[in-house]
């Protein structure tokens, strides 16, 4: 395991050198995405199709541009039995599809399991069988290398899942050092963790691949609530006073989540927080805490999210800390019955504009009368006063609880 871990990032440059390869062999431009349709390598070849505007179809620009392909286009595509095939599999051009090219797709597989597809452009006469029987091992020799880095990334995900999941102590510090060891040089420098939730997959195996992921080092898969799923992505930074590379990951996990959760239920979510960065590996139990608390701080409160840093979410800092039976609170609680919803959110308002009756009342769109009534009754229901300021802060605090 540690030495595909090494293998990990094999570098892009071996896919890049395969393509282009395959290129060189069958005289065309050819692609690689792995079984997700996620770009790997674009093997750029220099021929009169390039400067052929239909060689540019809104299918290829896309995969090109944005490095991936609509569920729409996957599906499109493997109505043609390419996750089946064990050889070249021709795809004819279909305009109102926006394939305004023939395609030729090389399965790429390795112990017989699809692990991704060499994407050529078809033409008259095309490719001799010849060809695309060199091609074809060339495509297995990609195989290979997939298969290492998907055993690499595997074996990270469990070591990641191993620290974000032990107790503090002993257990934790063994998978510290186990995640440094198969990380090697990687594990050195500042280092952040994402949290993703709910995450739309319930099957861990749909989970991206890191390298799918800008800056990300390792991911995996963990619970999140009775039976959610939530990613964590670990994310390696510049500096720990740049955040940057961790925004920008969470930013491409929503967009990927939003996708993968078209044609669900809806639900809610999904919404990242982000940990404070902290140098090398050591802390990431605590890291890891903290993205969480900011995701859901973020779904709590949509002016923090979609991307939540654990640094702004202010009070909720310390409100996600708090125990799940804080929220239960015997003086509180009858005001968050389902039938004094529109009490409790007159008084969370009132609260949040720091007792201003005006701005209260603008907030709400409700008379100051309406307004001094309803907070009477919250005081009758509970039994404080919000003249007090421990009561307010009690108040506030149960209602602010209540969101998480």
């Amino acid at each position: 395991m540690r030495e595909n871990a090494r293998v990990t990032a094999a570098d892009k440059g071996e896919y890049q050198e395969l393509v282009d390869e395959i290129s060189e062999l069958l005289g065309v431009p050819a692609t690689l995405e792995n079984r997700d349709f996620e770009l790997i390598a674009f093997g750029a070849y220099d021929s009169e199709d390039e400067l052929d505007p239909s060689a540019l179809d809104p299918v290829r620009t896309r995969s090109i541009l944005t490095r991936r392909s609509t569920a729409t286009v996957r599906s499109w595509f493997e109505g043609f039995g390419i996750t089946r095939a064990t050889d070249p599999v021709r795809i004819p051009p279909t305009p109102e599809a926006g394939v305004y090219r023939g395609r030729i797709c090389l399965p790429v597989r390795h112990r017989g399991v699809v692990l991704g597809y060499v994407w050529l452009l078809d033409g008259d006469p095309g490719p001799t069988d010849a060809q695309l029987g060199a091609a074809m091992r060339v495509a297995g020799r990609i195989g290979a290398l997939l298969a290492d880095e998907a055993e690499a990334g595997a074996g990270l995900s469990r070591e990641l899942r191993a620290v974000l999941t032990a107790e503090r102590g002993w257990q934790r510090e063994m998978a510290v050092a186990e995640l440094r060891t198969a990380l090697g040089p990687r594990a050195d420098g500042p280092h952040t963790l994402v949290c993703l939730a709910p995450w739309p997959c319930a099957d861990p195996d749909e989970a991206p691949s890191p390298r799918t992921v800008p800056h990300a080092t390792a991911l995996c898969t963990l619970p999140w609530g009775a039976t959610g799923q939530s990613l964590a992505v670990l994310v390696r930074l510049r500096t720990t006073d740049t955040p940057a590379p961790a925004l920008t990951a969470a930013a491409r996990l929503l967009k990927e989540a939003e996708e993968g959760a078209r044609g669900r239920p809806a639900g809610v979510g999904p919404a990242a927080g982000v940990g404070e960065p902290r140098g090398g590996l050591a802390e990431l139990g605590t890291v890891w805490q903290e993205a969480l608390a900011a995701a859901r701080a973020a779904l709590a409160e949509p002016r923090f999210g979609p991307v939540a840093q654990w640094t702004r979410i202010g009070p909720y800092r310390m409100l996600t800390a708090l125990p799940v039976e804080s929220v239960h609170d015997p003086v509180v609680g009858p005001l968050l019955s389902p039938a004094h919803r529109e009490l409790a959110r007159t008084a969370e308002v009132y609260l949040d504009c720091a007792g201003q009756a005006g701005r209260t009342a603008a907030e709400l769109g409700i008379h100051r009368q309406t307004l001094y009534y309803r907070l009477s009754r919250v005081e009758r229901l509970t039994g404080l006063d919000l003249d007090d300021g421990e009561d307010r802060l009690l108040l506030h605090m149960t209602l602010k609880r209540a969101r998480l």
